[in-house]
């Protein structure tokens, strides 16, 4: 680790404590040279696998892009959409794994845009899962229904219980 004030690389490490929920750590250093502290944050850092093997880091904002394209005239708010994209890498995250398929990052999209705009949804799942034919849509669409009707039946069934 290099001092920002001298540019030494002579660094001691004062205090470590987790941050962040676990997902980085915080270092209090200081340096050997000038004596000056400063705080460095460790975050493991994701990688994604794309389809060609190339790889690069994972981008929350690239992936928020994509879901932006969705949402157009939907009444979705950037802030919905920044807590997408924390939910999205909290998911990948959580995987464990430090390399991820780009196709798992569209997975991990799938769910919390469905619970936050169901037109949405329906416009990024049809790239995402390719649909080809008004069949495609008509399945999707009789999902959505289907499980729509099942929270419903849920929540008449909890307020017949209480």
């Amino acid at each position: 680790m290099h001092c920002p004030f001298c540019k030494s690389t002579d660094t001691k490490v004062l205090d470590s404590r987790v941050a962040e929920d676990g997902g980085a750590i915080r270092r209090r250093r200081c340096c050997a040279e000038c004596e000056k502290r400063f705080t460095t944050i460790e975050q493991m850092q994701l990688t994604i696998v794309k389809r060609s093997g190339a790889t690069e880091p994972f981008v929350r904002d690239k992936a928020v892009a994509g879901v932006r394209k969705a949402c157009k005239g939907r009444p979705v708010s950037d802030d919905d959409l920044a807590r997408l994209g924390q939910q999205v890498e909290d998911a990948l995250r959580e995987s464990g794994a430090a390399e991820i398929e780009a196709h798992q990052v569209g997975l991990a999209v799938l769910e919390p845009l469905k619970a936050l705009d169901e037109v949405a949804y329906l416009r990024f799942a049809s790239v995402y899962k390719a649909f080809d034919s008004v069949d495609d849509f008509a399945a999707e669409i009789a999902s959505l229904m289907a499980a729509s009707a099942d929270g419903e039946l849920a929540e008449e069934r909890a307020r017949h219980t209480t």
